[in-house]
Order: C-alpha cells, then sequence, then structure tokens
C-alpha cells in the first residue's frame, strides 16, 4: 500500500460512516406504519385518534427527514414546514421548506421559527405533530425572549464562538434567551402529542442539548447562563438586552424553562434515530474491510481543536514506534467536536484547523493519513467538509512559499488546504452528526 492508496482510503471511509446516518433511512429504520397503527421507537401509536396529522421541523437534515415523513405518512399527512440551511433545501410535496442562516440565526429562521409556533398555538389534543430535529437547529429556529433582537441573539452567538464555547454552553444561554427552546416548545405544542424524531449532534447524544431541547425538560438554569459568561469573561462583551434578561432570570422575575415533571411532556415522545457513534462504526466496519486493523479511540472528543490534534498526531506516532495500541496498517477513528477560539482573520473550520495543526506535528513521517470532516458537510463558514493531510503537507506547502505556522496563527486552514488541493469538498449531506477523524497508518 502507498500514500494516493492511503488517502483513497481515508476518503471511502469518510463516506462509509456518512453513508450510515443518512436522514431518510435513518426515519424509515425506526418508523413502520401497519394498519394504521403508527409504531415508533418500539411505541404504537393509533392514528384513527387523530384528526389532524402535521409535520415541522428544524435543522440541517429537517428536509431529508421530511421527505421521508412524507413517504410513510401518505395521504395521512395534512401539512408541515421546516427550516433548513442555505443549499440544504429538498423538493417536497405538502411540507413547505423555509431556507435560513446558520451558525449565526437571520431574519429568515425568525420568521420560520412564529410560523412554526403559530400552527403549534392552533393545534388541540386530536392533533399529532412530527418535530424533526437535527443539527443546527438551534441557529435555525431562533425566537429571541420579549425585549431582545435577532442582532442581539446573532451577536451572543458570535461571540461564544470566538470565544471558544462548546456546544453545550452555547445552547445554555440559548436556551434561556429563547421563546422556544429548553422545552418551550413542547409547552406551546401542549396538549397536542407531540413525537420527536432526533438525529443528535452534540457529544454523549443529550437530548435537552440537542437544537437546545426545544420539546424535552431543561436542567440547566439562568445561574448557569451568569457563570459560563464568568467563565469566558464576556459578560461585557454580550448586549446589554441579553445580560438584562438573564440577570432578571437569576432573580426569579422570569419563569425559568419547564423542568423534569412537568405536566407539558406527558403527550410528547423523544427519540434519537441516528448519532455520531453509528456513523463512526460504519467508518469501522469499511476500514476492515479495506485491511486496516482498525480501534475507534472515543466519539467523547472535545476542546481546543489543534490541542486535540496534537494527542491525535501523537498516536500515530506511537503507531508507528512501538506498534501500540494496534499493529500497521492501523485506522484510528474518533468522533465528537472540537472548538477553535479565534486569534486570525483567515478563514477555516475545526476540522480544516485539526488537520492543519496535526500536519505539522506529522511532517516527514512517510506512512501516516489523517482526514478530519464534518458530516454535514460545512466546517466553518466555508464550502469543505474539512481537510486531508500527511507527511508531506507542509514540505509541499513550504515549496509554495507557505508557512503552515503562521497559517494556523491566522486560522486560515482553508486557503492553505485549497492551496494544496487538499480540501473535502462533498457539498451538502443532509445529515449532521458532527464529526469524524481517521488516522491511517500503513
Amino acid at each position: 500500500m502507498n500514500m494516493a492508496e492511503a488517502r483513497k482510503d481515508a476518503i471511502t471511509i469518510f463516506q462509509a460512516g456518512v453513508k450510515a446516518v443518512d436522514p431518510a433511512q435513518a426515519i424509515k429504520s425506526h418508523i413502520k406504519l401497519e394498519n394504521n397503527h403508527l409504531i415508533v421507537g418500539g411505541k404504537t401509536t393509533d392514528l384513527s385518534g387523530f384528526n389532524r396529522i402535521s409535520v415541522i421541523g428544524v435543522g440541517k437534515a429537517s428536509a431529508a427527514m421530511a421527505g421521508a415523513m412524507e413517504e410513510i405518512l401518505g395521504e395521512r399527512l395534512n401539512s408541515g414546514l421546516v427550516i433548513t440551511k442555505h443549499e440544504h433545501a429538498l423538493p417536497l410535496d405538502k411540507v413547505q421548506v423555509i431556507e435560513a442562516g446558520h451558525p449565526v440565526p437571520d431574519q429568515a429562521g425568525f420568521r420560520g421559527a412564529r410560523q412554526i409556533v403559530q400552527v403549534l398555538e392552533q393545534s388541540g389534543e386530536k392533533d399529532l405533530v412530527f418535530f424533526l430535529i437535527s443539527g443546527g437547529g438551534s441557529a435555525l429556529f431562533p425566537y429571541p425572549q420579549e425585549g431582545l433582537t435577532l442582532e442581539d441573539k446573532q451577536d451572543v452567538t458570535k461571540i461564544l464562538l470566538d470565544a471558544g464555547a462548546n456546544i453545550h454552553e452555547i445552547n445554555v444561554l440559548r436556551k434561556h434567551l429563547s421563546r422556544v427552546k429548553g422545552g418551550r416548545l413542547a409547552k406551546v405544542a401542549y396538549p397536542a402529542a407531540l413525537i420527536s424524531l432526533v438525529l443528535s449532534d452534540v457529544i454523549g447524544d443529550d437530548l435537552d442539548s440537542i437544537a437546545s431541547g426545544p420539546t424535552v425538560p431543561d436542567h440547566s438554569t439562568f445561574r448557569d447562563c451568569l457563570n459560563i459568561m464568568e467563565k469566558y469573561q464576556i459578560s461585557e462583551r454580550l448586549p446589554s438586552a441579553a445580560v438584562g434578561i438573564l440577570q432578571k432570570g437569576v432573580r426569579g422575575e422570569l419563569e425559568e424553562t419547564p423542568k423534569p415533571g412537568n405536566p407539558v411532556f406527558e403527550r410528547t415522545q423523544n427519540l434519537i434515530i441516528g448519532s455520531n457513534i453509528i456513523a463512526v462504526e460504519a467508518a469501522a466496519k469499511k476500514a476492515e474491510e479495506l485491511g486496516y486493523n482498525t480501534l475507534i479511540l472515543s466519539t467523547f472528543v472535545e476542546g481546543e481543536t489543534r490541542e486535540v490534534a496534537r494527542v491525535l498526531a501523537a498516536v500515530a506516532q506511537e503507531i508507528l514506534s512501538s506498534g501500540n495500541p494496534i499493529d500497521r496498517p492501523a485506522c484510528v477513528l474518533s468522533g465528537g467536536e472540537t472548538t477553535v477560539t479565534i486569534h486570525g482573520k483567515g478563514k477555516g473550520g475545526r476540522n480544516q484547523e485539526f488537520s492543519l495543526a496535526a500536519a505539522m506535528d506529522i511532517d516527514g513521517l512517510e506512512n501516516v493519513v489523517l482526514l478530519s470532516a464534518g458530516t454535514d458537510g460545512t466546517d466553518g463558514p466555508t464550502d469543505a467538509a474539512g481537510a486531508i493531510a500527511d507527511g508531506t503537507t507542509t514540505s509541499r506547502a513550504g515549496k509554495l512559499g507557505m508557512d503552515p505556522g503562521q497559517y494556523l496563527r491566522e486560522n486560515d486552514s482553508y486557503h492553505f488546504f485549497e492551496a494544496l488541493d487538499d480540501l473535502i469538498i462533498t457539498g451538502p449531506t443532509y445529515t449532521n452528526v458532527m464529526d469524524l477523524r481517521i488516522i491511517l497508518v500503513i
């Protein structure tokens, strides 16, 4: 096996992981319709007891998920509305698709959120609502608290992202600055029957973090929001209206998000239909088929991406040196989602930055290939899913007059890999279960 073959294998392994979390197939594998009885995750619902069935959804995979629901429900489906990321729409029959901004919310998302709330406010006990949730749902579903503008929420998201806050922390603030997140959408829908089908994009598949948990009890509090602000020292940078709302909440002047035991969740079912571990396990299976000794390191990887890159590059070096923790030819897989603290003014994303940082640590190694990419096909504000690197990456860059360290300092990994033709560009995959990192040592 040579390096060209190994690079091709890395891409094939990544593609296998993405294919395994196809949202339409995930829907169909968890939902069955038999003689007007709908079986969802082993729970049976008699559809004859409902006057109206609708589908709503938010997230990058919501259009693909809605298409599968249209196919399953057929004429039983009355209407629907989903909000997805720009360029992620699909042609549907009964479900309206709205494209909106991600990762920073925009007016299109706000209008869509208001439409969804209006639909749910008109629902009653004889209504069945399917809520389709996938990655990106938080940003695509903005409905600010009274006194807060969409621009304020945009600023909050930007500041938290730039500070290096993880998705759990970002969502804690989102929930408490929103009218629909943190279980509040279930409150709007009640007393309708609500079935939420969830494609997880958070570590640990924590339901109250996925899309900021619009249909599940919220365990976080206004006090947690202030603690996160203090942790990243961003209180003075956040919009004063947002800080004021959070402070009022701490003083008990605003209602908390619905907690476990609240009756609004009595008619709500939440089911995870896809997650990062499914993608990683499928990638592992493909790697084994290609002849690699395979190790799943973890699907809980988070933290600063360049620090994670150094650790995983060290794993590759250890395999070369001692054959630990797995013999060559080796494939080491990991999932999860890292973060990037912005210092420069370049263009990139966490996966591209991972590959750049790792490339510097494996410089000169002849038998190592690294690939890091997002399963949604989008890494940061770019058209790339991620990037691939090997032991020749930095030397090839040097021949083009590029200093890898300078590109890393400027957070400009996109232009670095673009010059080397090593970006992974898939286009929209219509799914999202975080990231997949692949290390091959031949």
